[in-house]
């Protein structure tokens, strides 16, 4: 249900969007990307709201290990991946200082010796306020130099049926999300697990599911820049838009544990960069994303074996 609800929010607002006159590139990269990454919003919304903290940093967290080790190692192994110039000198470096920005936003331990971590209300206003940024900017960019013009397959729709389906697509989103939230914590007291560790496995890589399908579609049919720029760019949105709108509705307390997730999401960013920046041709090429995918790999298997 959360599946199929982004996917039929996304298709409705893009033809009724399409119907008021608003440019292909707009809706690529504000419906579009707002929609691939709504099952993570709303699930961390309704994580939130319960004061199931380690389940929105779970979700957030696992989401981005996931997209760039599995997505992108899966996709590269199926077809080399090359860097649009775009996505390597602006997409690629933020996604790797918003990781940073949450490694740092998070040790309020270097100013507060022996104090809590978490994500307080101040530091979401301050993700949200990159978010506007990056948004701002990535549109002016794109209308200027007209790339991604026809990127996004938009269905018609009448107005009428258009505000339907958008109304059954987030029907579908928030009974699907509250499902997830409260079956996941179920689960995690039934097998004597973390709500982390089931936010950084079944919840993240369920809600990534939307990238992963964009992705391998892309990749299939050599659009390779549309696989890459997906992944990369739900990161970014994960980070400044979720993360903060997850900590104003409620401060996020950040545990010890949720560090090696921090530290391993800074590292697969990195990776990426290093990847994409180093050798010919900016691509990701077949033996990288096996790395990459190994790396993903070893990284659940410790996860689990030590919940």
């Amino acid at each position: 249900m959360l599946v199929y609800g982004a996917d039929k929010l996304v298709e409705a607002a893009s033809g009724l969007a399409a119907n008021y006159g608003i440019p292909n590139i707009v809706i690529g990269l504000t419906i579009v990307a707002f929609g691939t990454s709504a099952p993570e919003l709303v699930v961390n919304v309704f994580a939130s709201v319960s004061g199931s903290s380690e389940m929105v940093m779970g979700n957030v967290l696992g989401s981005n290990i996931f997209n760039v080790l599995a997505i992108l190692g899966i996709s590269s192994i199926i077809y080399p991946l090359t860097v649009k110039s775009s996505t390597t000198w602006i997409e690629i470096p933020l996604s790797f200082l918003a990781a940073i920005m949450v490694l740092i936003l998070a040790s309020d331990f270097l100013l507060n010796a022996g104090g809590d971590n978490f994500i307080s209300l101040g530091d979401g206003l301050v993700l949200l306020m990159f978010f506007i940024i990056f948004i701002v900017y990535t549109i002016t960019v794109s209308k200027k130099s007209g790339e991604n013009a026809d990127s996004v397959e938009i269905n018609k729709f009448t107005t009428g049926r258009a505000v339907l389906w958008i109304f059954v697509g987030l029907g579908g989103l928030i009974l699907g999300g509250k499902l997830i939230v409260d079956n996941a914590v179920e689960l995690a007291m039934s097998f004597g697990l973390s709500e982390r560790v089931i936010g950084l496995t079944i919840v993240s890589i369920g809600t990534s599911m939307p990238e992963l399908a964009t992705s391998i579609a892309a990749v299939r049919k050599k659009k390779v820049d549309i696989a890459i720029g997906n992944v990369v760019g739900s990161n970014i949105f994960n980070i400044f838009f979720i993360l903060g709108i997850s900590a104003t509705i409620l401060p996020v307390p950040i545990s010890e544990p949720n560090f090696t997730d921090i530290w391993m999401n800074v590292i697969s960013g990195l990776l990426l960069f290093v990847f994409v920046f180093t050798g010919k041709g900016r691509r990701l090429e077949k033996w990288e994303g096996i790395l990459m995918l190994v790396l993903y790999v070893a990284y659940l298997t410790a996860l689990i074996l030590n919940w």
